[in-house]
């Protein structure tokens, strides 16, 4: 673990995760350096080009630890033929330059490498954990490519940690604030059963999540990045609602969203009961350990994330 000032580099710093992780690791007194696609405007930021697969070896060559988030978001747009294919290609090229540009370092320099809970496809009430073989679907498939773009770095000797991150809650970005809104609305209901398994996280312990990976360079492989109380669709909807007094019982079924976002749905309506077993084997404090401090947070608008 480190105590010290420490440089990171961030890819995807402008979005919801590294945005508020950026404020984080600057508020603790981290040199914060943004991995960007444009011409750079000042002194913190450095320019790469993910679609060419190039990040140069000087943009890097002086940062203890890389937070690579960058990617085209799962849930922006219908699953066209061709935006699965920007899904998967915006992560296999952008992983394959980071971890080659470390690899070209010559030192191991800590890579925290975003992934995602979709690798374990859909499967019902089965505990799953970081042991856990990966599924089937397309988001397993492009998992399996996306983690295993980290290689170079791998075999360069670099310590790489693969977030595995679940559905993060957080009142101003993601899932749960299309989710929130229509709560609102008193449109928040089940999603088909509603008895499908969310592994939910919140943005504070998602950035705090990867604060302790950064820190905690020993840790290498997948860690779930998940609360340890996943609950049933339907629960979580139910204490949004309650907490907003309004009801959550008009339920969406499964072919209206398969109507409403296509292909989309099967993921939306997909159950995965993960758990976070390394980060509690490591002794990781969640701010947010149970569905009601989840909400709780939720619904707290200003819900600022601190270091």
């Amino acid at each position: 673990m480190s105590s010290s000032r420490q440089r990171i580099a961030i890819t995807g710093a402008s979005g919801l995760i590294g945005g508020a992780l950026s404020r984080v690791l600057a508020a603790r007194g981290d040199d914060v350096i943004r991995l960007v696609r444009h011409q750079p405007t000042n002194p913190q930021q450095r320019q790469w080009d993910p679609q060419q697969r190039s990040l140069p070896v000087e943009a890097v060559v002086d940062v203890d630890a890389i937070v690579h988030l960058a990617g085209a978001g799962v849930g922006d747009r219908r699953w066209t033929p061709a935006y699965k294919d920007l899904v998967l290609r915006s992560r296999l090229d952008g992983t394959t330059a980071v971890a080659e540009a470390i690899a070209g370092v010559g030192r191991p320099i800590r890579l925290v490498s975003a992934s995602a809970v979709g690798y374990y496809g859909s499967r019902g009430d089965e505990i799953l954990t970081e042991t856990s073989a990966g599924g089937d679907g397309f988001l397993a498939d492009v998992v399996r490519v996306w983690e295993g773009a980290t290689e170079a770095a791998v075999a360069a000797g670099a310590p790489v940690a693969l977030a595995r991150t679940g559905l993060v809650m957080s009142p101003t970005g993601g899932a749960f604030e299309r989710l929130l809104r229509l709560a609102r609305l008193g449109l928040g209901g089940p999603l088909g059963s509603g008895r499908q398994w969310w592994p939910w996280i919140t943005l504070a312990d998602e950035v705090a999540a990867l604060v302790h990976l950064i820190d905690h360079r020993d840790v290498v492989g997948p860690v779930n990045l998940v609360s340890p109380d996943p609950c049933p669709q339907r629960e979580i909807a139910t204490a949004i609602g309650k907490n907003l007094g309004r009801p959550a019982i008009l339920p969406a079924p499964a072919f209206a969203l398969r109507v409403a976002v296509g292909e989309f749905a099967d993921d939306i309506l997909a159950s995965q009961r993960v758990l976070p077993n390394r980060l509690t084997e490591q002794g990781f404090r969640f701010r947010h350990a149970t569905l009601s401090d989840g909400v709780g947070y939720l619904l707290d608008a200003s819900g600022p994330v601190t270091p």
